[in-house]
C-alpha cells in the first residue's frame, strides 16, 4: 500500500530563491504543453512526449528529466479531468492553468540522504535539511520511497513523499464487519457502534456562511480574513476522519474482524439530482477520505477491505431481506424490525460481505441481487 509523508523543508533564503525559480520554470513548462493537449486531444504520456519534449527542452531551462516530470504532471491532470467526465467526447478540451502547481519528482530527480534531501534544480543539485517528526520517521522506515511533490504553502516548503509500505500480516479468519458512512452519521458498524456527524456538519455550514459573507464583502480586510480561515474546515474534517477511522479499526480489532465491507460510492455526487444547497453539502462530504483512512489503516494490520454496490442497502431489512421504509434516521419493516437506518445498512453490508468472501464464492457466484463487490488492491 502507499502512504504519504508530508515533510517540511528547512530552507535558507538563498535556497528558497532557487526552489521558487524551479517552481516558476516548471509551471511555465506545464502551461506550454496545454495548447498541444488541446490541439491533439492527447493526454497519453508517451504520445505527448513525442509532441512536446524537444520544444520544451529548447524553450525552458529545465533539465531533461524535469521536462519528463512536467509531461507527467500535465497528463495526470488531464486524465483526472477525463475520469471526472469534464472532457466529454467530441467537445473542445478546456485549458488548465498550472500557475500554482506543485513540482513532481521521481527517483531520478531527488535523493534522500539521512535527514537531508537532494533535489534537481535549475542550477544543479540542492541539498536541503528535512524537519522530521516521529510520524514521518515511522512512515519512511516502513517502506520504499517513491515519487514526491514539492509544495509551497503559506510561505513554507514541503515535500509530499509517497512511500510504498508492505501490508500487515493478513488475518486468516474472523468475522466480517459492515461499515456504512454518511453525512448525518459519519459511520456506523454492524457491531452497533455509531459516530455522529451533526457537530461537524454544523461547523462546516458555519464556515460556508462565513466564506460567503467575506466573499460578498470584497474589502481588503475581508480578503485577509479569507486567507486566515482558508483550509481550516479541511483540516478539521481531516482530523475528525482520522480520529473516527482509528476508532473504527479499534472496533474491528476488538471483534477480531478479518474483513471490513464498505459501499462503493464512486460518482455518487454525479448520480444524485438535488437542489443547490444539497449539492454544496454533498461536495463538502469527505466520505472518500474517511473510507481511504479506514482502508490503509486496515491493510496495515492485515484486515481486508471490500467495496460493494450500495444499491438498496439502506432500504432492505437486515432481518428478513425485504424492502422496508426509511424515515430519516429510522428504519421500519413489516416484519417488526425497528432500527437505526445506518445500523441496518451496515448489517446488510456485512451480510453481503460474508457472501462475497465465502470460500464457496470462488466456485459458485453468490446471488446477492443488485449488489456487486470488489476487493481493495
Amino acid at each position: 500500500m502507499m502512504r504519504t509523508a508530508c515533510i517540511r523543508l528547512n530552507v535558507t533564503p538563498e535556497q528558497a530563491v532557487r526552489l521558487s525559480a524551479l517552481r516558476t520554470a516548471y509551471a511555465d513548462a506545464c502551461n506550454r504543453l496545454v495548447p498541444l493537449v488541446q490541439a491533439a486531444r492527447c493526454w497519453n504520456r508517451v504520445a505527448l512526449h513525442q509532441l512536446g519534449y524537444r520544444a520544451l527542452r529548447q524553450q525552458t531551462s529545465l533539465g531533461a528529466q524535469m521536462v519528463c516530470n512536467a509531461l507527467f504532471s500535465v497528463c495526470k491532470a488531464y486524465r483526472s479531468q477525463r475520469a471526472l467526465g469534464r472532457i466529454p467526447q467530441d467537445t473542445p478540451v478546456p485549458p488548465l492553468s498550472f500557475d500554482r502547481t506543485s513540482v513532481h519528482f521521481d527517483h531520478r530527480t531527488y535523493t534522500l540522504k539521512g535527514e537531508a534531501l537532494s533535489l534537481n534544480t535549475l542550477q544543479g543539485r540542492l541539498r536541503v535539511p528535512m524537519i522530521l517528526g516521529d510520524h514521518q520517521r515511522q512512515i519512511l522506515a516502513s517502506g520504499l520511497a517513491k515519487e514526491a511533490e514539492l509544495v509551497f504553502r503559506r510561505g513554507k516548503w514541503f515535500l509530499n513523499l509517497a512511500v510504498e509500505c508492505a501490508d500487515g500480516e493478513r488475518v486468516a479468519s474472523g468475522p466480517v464487519m459492515g461499515l456504512d458512512v454518511g453525512e448525518n452519521t459519519l459511520a456506523a458498524t454492524s457491531t452497533g457502534r455509531i459516530w455522529g456527524g451533526e457537530t461537524l456538519r454544523h461547523r462546516r455550514d458555519q464556515h460556508l456562511a462565513l466564506r460567503r459573507r467575506l466573499q460578498s464583502n470584497g474589502s481588503q480586510s475581508a480578503i485577509q480574513r479569507l486567507r486566515q480561515v482558508s483550509g481550516k474546515e479541511r483540516r478539521r474534517v481531516k482530523h475528525v476522519n482520522h480520529e473516527t477511522s482509528k476508532a473504527i479499526l479499534e472496533e474491528a480489532r476488538r471483534i477480531r474482524a478479518a474483513t471490513i465491507v464498505m459501499e462503493d460510492l464512486t460518482h455518487i455526487r454525479d448520480r444524485l439530482r438535488t437542489g443547490r444547497r444539497m449539492r454544496a453539502r454533498l461536495h463538502r462530504w469527505a466520505f472518500r477520505q474517511l473510507q481511504g483512512f479506514v482502508e490503509y489503516k486496515a491493510r496495515a494490520i492485515g484486515i481486508s477491505v471490500v467495496y460493494v454496490n450500495p444499491a438498496y442497502t439502506s432500504q432492505t431489512c437486515s432481518a428478513c431481506g425485504q424492502l422496508g421504509a426509511r424515515r430519516k434516521h429510522r428504519f421500519e419493516c413489516s416484519c417488526g424490525l425497528r432500527a437505526h437506518a445506518d445500523l441496518n445498512a451496515s448489517r446488510n453490508l456485512a451480510r453481503i460481505g460474508e457472501t462475497a468472501v465465502s470460500p464457496r464464492a470462488v466456485v459458485n457466484t453468490p446471488d446477492v441481487g443488485c449488489v456487486a463487490c470488489h476487493a481493495s488492491p
